[in-house]
């Protein structure tokens, strides 16, 4: 019972971890998202009694009571001093709670906007994460074939030895090559904890299977991304966040009209009858100019501030797009280059030096030079391989996912 609950609390537990179970794993476990959750349920609730009246207000309290003379204090002794309950109702004007229930509406809307870009940026540091892991795995998985190669390497050197045309000293750069891929294997290790520490941060203890699946590819195309621009979150923010700031204002201008006030009031007298009291009041903005005017003005210079900050975050998401799409071409034509050119150059090198080597026309250390440069190569193109996935993930979360 006990190992059926823990493979029931730890998802595919045997099974590898592909890029999309990660964002499934990262989106449910998100604190982020469940504090945004909450700040959207806040804000709904909110919502509820923004264009409600105020409570009503109860008064109990005693009117003309005598304190001088011989009916000083006595209840009975003054025929109007009476005992009273009263029932008291403010009425702000409709203009002013038809503008609280808009802004607090546009809250809701931008509580939203605001969940969702949390959810986008976590599914974009979450997939950098699992980018980052896999490309670690990836130089590991390399490293093993390379320890195969050295082995074939040291035998052939050890062959050609055997023959009398290489010297003893020979013997040595096989197992100081292998002995350099150890250090290298080593430092890659230390790679692999923290990056499976970087993804620990968004998926728990899922981090720790193993990762499959191919680097993901997004759209590389420019039109893609400038089409969705204006519809991402951190834009489309600011449309609810400009209507809240217009129901504000209107709240102030609303500030002009008076509001109301009714009221009604029960008095209990000893010796004469009952008493029942009716009133309205009125607020009177006699002095506009130095209350109702200043507020209009601070929540117009409000509304114009926000209209100022999204022109300047479009201005900033164009040059960040520009500046991201310009990467992600120089990344692809890299890896391209890599793969069409500099990799088979690079193992063409290696292959002709050890003919060269075996043939008696090339020494050894020309050998070890041309795989040092075939490792680095094959470890650069997971590198760019890394770097363009990372690219291509900030362009789909912050301008092109929906």
């Amino acid at each position: 019972m006990v190992a059926l609950a823990i493979t029931l609390a730890v998802p595919n537990v045997a099974s590898a971890l592909t890029l999309d179970e990660t964002l499934r794993l990262a989106e449910q476990q998100a604190p982020a998202l469940q504090a945004q959750a909450a700040n959207t349920e806040a804000a709904r609730q909110a919502a509820i009694p923004a264009g409600e009246l105020p409570d009503p207000r109860l008064s109990l309290g005693i009117r003309n009571l005598p304190i001088e003379g011989d009916p000083a204090w006595s209840m009975d002794a003054e025929g109007m001093t009476m005992q009273t309950v009263g029932l008291m109702q403010d009425v702000p004007n409709r203009a002013k709670r038809r503008a609280r229930t808009e802004a607090a509406d546009a809250g809701i809307e931008l509580a939203l906007t605001q969940e969702q870009l949390s959810r986008l940026e976590v599914r974009r540091q979450a997939a950098e994460a699992w980018i980052a892991a896999r490309s670690v795995d990836e130089k590991l998985d390399l490293f093993k074939a390379l320890y195969d190669e050295n082995r074939l390497f040291g035998r052939a050197v050890q062959a050609r030895i055997a023959g009398g045309a290489g010297g003893a000293a020979d013997s040595v750069l096989p197992k100081q090559e292998a002995a350099l891929l150890a250090e290298q294997e080593d430092q890659l290790q230390r790679n692999r904890q923290v990056a499976r520490a970087a993804l620990r941060r968004w998926i728990g203890e899922a981090a720790e299977q193993s990762l499959t699946g191919q680097l993901p590819s997004w759209s590389d195309e420019a039109a893609y991304y400038q089409n969705h621009l204006q519809h991402h979150p951190s834009l489309t923010a600011y449309g609810p966040m400009a209507r809240q700031a217009e129901a504000r204002l209107q709240e102030a201008v609303a500030d002009k009209r008076p509001d109301w006030a009714w009221g009604v009031e029960y008095g209990r007298r000893e010796a004469y009858g009952d008493m029942v009291s009716f009133n309205v009041s009125f607020d009177l903005p006699v002095f506009a100019s130095s209350r109702q005017s200043p507020r209009i003005a601070a929540q117009r210079a409000r509304l114009s501030q926000v209209e100022a900050e999204r022109e300047a975050a479009l201005r900033m998401h164009n040059e960040a797009l520009a500046t991201d799409l310009a990467e992600l071409e120089r990344l692809q034509r890299t890896l391209t280059r890599l793969d069409s050119t500099l990799v088979p150059l690079a193992e063409e090198k290696v292959r002709l030096a050890m003919a060269d080597y075996r043939g008696g026309r090339g020494s050894l250390t020309t050998v070890v030079e041309a795989r040092e440069a075939l490792l680095d190569t094959r470890l650069r193109r997971i590198d760019v391989a890394r770097d363009r996935a990372l690219a291509n993930a900030r362009l789909h979360f912050a301008f092109g996912a929906e």
